[in-house]
């Protein structure tokens, strides 16, 4: 996997990159990285990347021209993967579709991902147009810097690359299998004066395993139950989560009789 960044600021991106996971998964050859600085393709002196936008309003917004040579900078000489796929170019903006986990998924399974970092007021709808395959917000909310926005994105996917982190890692932490991740302990056994649950020092793994998938389970419910909701109209629950959700359900948890409801309200017609 390969990732090409296109910005206005290279130093935000570069330290993520030079770090911890990220620089050891550099090393070993299992990502690559190139940041492209746009004002390099700027043709004035004062390398100016922005403009007022026609019809008037606030701010400024980034110059299509150096943006479009920094563009076919990063696409050139590029040709399409065995499996016929060209580098996926992504626009970091608020207008975009909603990144989550399933789109991280998606993402990490492309050869190279080209992002585009917006400052000011966006970019010219032009460059869109031509050329970014995506448009993609990691939030209803608006930053000043799309570089945060790619970060995120780049630090969600490179995880789920093969070899960047151990598989088994992965499959029981948020969001795997449509449910949050347990409660997590670790030494000392007691910490001002709470302990850990004793179900985790017995060493019965099938009893451990159990207490684990109940606590996910119940912690979506709490915190998120609109996953449990999702999670059983796509089928991603095995007869004994679906079990589990039922008892906790008839235990009269209140977002479990939220859950309970619209799903009475579904099946009435209503």
């Amino acid at each position: 996997m390969k990732y090409t960044v296109l910005t206005l600021f290279p130093e935000i991106t570069d330290a993520f990159f030079a770090n911890s996971i990220m620089a050891k998964a550099i090393k070993r050859g299992i990502i690559e990285y190139q940041a492209i600085n746009i004002r390099d393709f700027a043709n004035d002196k004062h390398k100016t990347c922005d403009d007022a936008p026609y019809g008037g309003g606030p701010g400024m917004l980034m110059l299509p021209e150096p943006l479009s040579l920094a563009i076919n900078s990063a696409l050139a000489g590029k040709t399409a993967n065995a499996a016929g796929k060209k580098p996926r170019v992504i626009y970091l903006s608020p207008s975009g579709r909603q990144f989550n986990q399933e789109l991280a998924r998606e993402l990490s399974a492309e050869h190279e991902l080209i992002l585009i970092c917006g400052r000011y007021e966006g970019i010219d709808q032009r460059i869109i147009d031509r050329y970014v395959d995506d448009e993609i917000s990691i939030g209803d909310y608006v930053l000043s810097s799309g570089e945060v926005a790619a970060l995120a994105i780049i630090d969600a996917t490179y995880r789920l690359v093969d070899s960047v982190i151990c598989a088994e890692s992965l499959d029981e932490e948020s969001f795997s299998g449509g449910l949050l991740e347990y409660p997590q302990f670790t030494r000392p056994e007691v910490f001002d004066t709470m302990k850990v649950p004793e179900i985790l020092l017995s060493g019965h793994h099938e009893q451990i395993r159990l207490w684990r998938l109940e606590r996910r389970i119940e912690k979506t419910l709490r915190q998120r139950p609109e996953l449990i909701q999702r999670g059983r109209e796509m089928g991603l629950f095995n007869k004994e989560i679906n079990g589990i959700i039922d008892r906790m359900v008839r235990s009269g948890d209140s977002s479990c009789d939220k859950i309970e409801g619209e799903k009475d309200e579904r099946n009435s017609g209503n």
